[in-house]
């Protein structure tokens, strides 16, 4: 695809079909577990629901082009994605190194699963990972790192990995290919939740890996047929339906961070503030460098619990929910489910709504 499209035009021709007369333009799912076989027992490229489907290729096709990969394999959450990356990479005898800045339920599955089979787990937060990262066979990568929003540098860290010949694995859930590829940095291999701002509407759960070695890719898709981490169609034609302006969304949650951001710096009742795209964060220069965008969140820290749920009472738009990038701001906090955070710590989903309404929205809700 042209290099010279916008991320809105990109995301309209990735989901778009062949131009054929009479065709719809936007393709139907295919909604089916059972295809029809050869009668003379040659593999049809599709036979059964759990090898393939017409409506995953078309979206995995979106996604690759997407993430700057050269192919992409979809899954049924981003979990599901992440460890089946890791079940093919992490072997017994192996080092792996996780996030310990990241989304928890990664370092769940890295020490209640992985080190029982014999892998070496250690967990290390972003300033951390290159250091980590120098004995290492496979590192995981998170960046930016859900909820704390520090930032990994990429291009240092595969430059490591790639000296190790270790295997570097980025989640992008929270930067999205509209904000980084990290692909074009040197990671080895993508992994995302497409749950989050690549469908946007809060309706759904999916996710996918992305990479350009195909014996890599083919190890992941063998793991994925073997295990069933499979996505159901229609969830896979709800997630290319919602591609066609995931570009547009996540301009407009940015749009919202850092403005939201700038205003939360300077209002008494907030200790401090974390987001990548103001000048005087401590990321924000690796950030600048890596990153197109800089992302849909904003982590906060109030005084404690109570500021955070009142924040929220006094609120007319904020809605009180877990999980990032559908069109409506919501505010989660995070200490809840586990993550190593203050009581008072918040994290604010940007949705697609006005700016100005925000920002009005969150002067009063704090006063």
């Amino acid at each position: 695809m042209d290099g010279l499209y916008g991320d809105s035009t990109r995301s309209v021709k990735a989901v778009g079909s062949e131009p054929v007369p009479g065709n719809p333009v936007v393709a139907p799912p295919v909604i089916a577990s059972t295809f029809h076989l050869s009668p003379d027992e040659a593999q049809p490229l599709d036979k059964y629901g759990r090898y393939s489907n017409p409506t995953w290729r078309q979206l995995e096709s979106a996604l690759a082009e997407l993430e700057g990969a050269a192919a992409a394999l979809v899954f049924g959450s981003g979990m599901a994605a992440i460890t089946s990356v890791l079940r093919v990479l992490a072997k017994p005898g192996t080092k792996l190194v996780v996030p310990a800045d990241g989304y928890n339920q990664v370092r769940r599955y890295a020490k209640e699963y992985l080190a029982s089979q014999g892998v070496t787990v250690v967990e290390a937060e972003s300033a951390g990972m290159c250091a980590a990262a120098s004995d290492a066979d496979v590192v995981l990568a998170e960046t930016p790192a859900n909820p704390g929003l520090d930032v990994v540098d990429l291009h240092r860290l595969a430059m490591d990995c790639r000296r190790r010949g270790s295997t570097l694995v980025v989640d992008n859930t929270t930067a999205t290919p509209f904000g980084q590829q990290p692909l074009s940095l040197g990671a080895d291999l993508v992994v995302a939740s497409a749950t989050k701002a690549l469908s946007g509407h809060s309706d759904l759960i999916a996710g996918y890996v992305a990479g350009s070695h195909p014996e890599l890719m083919a190890a992941v898709e063998q793991e994925r047929l073997l295990a069933g981490a499979i996505l159901g169609p229609f969830e896979a034609w709800l997630v290319l339906r919602s591609l066609g302006s995931a570009g547009l969304r996540f301009d407009r949650q940015c749009q919202n961070a850092q403005a939201l951001a700038v205003m939360l710096r300077a209002h008494p009742a907030v200790r401090w503030v974390r987001y990548p795209g103001l000048p005087d964060d401590p990321s924000h220069q690796v950030a600048a460098q890596q990153m197109k965008r800089f992302g849909g969140l904003v982590a906060i820290e109030l005084t404690d619990a109570d500021a955070v749920h009142a924040l929220v009472d006094r609120s007319a738009l904020l809605v009180a929910s877990t999980s990032f990038g559908g069109i409506h701001t919501s505010v989660d906090r995070r200490i809840r489910w586990g993550d190593p955070v203050s009581d008072g710590f918040a994290r604010i989903a940007l949705g697609i709504e006005d700016t100005d309404d925000l920002i009005s929205d969150f002067e009063r809700a704090l006063q």
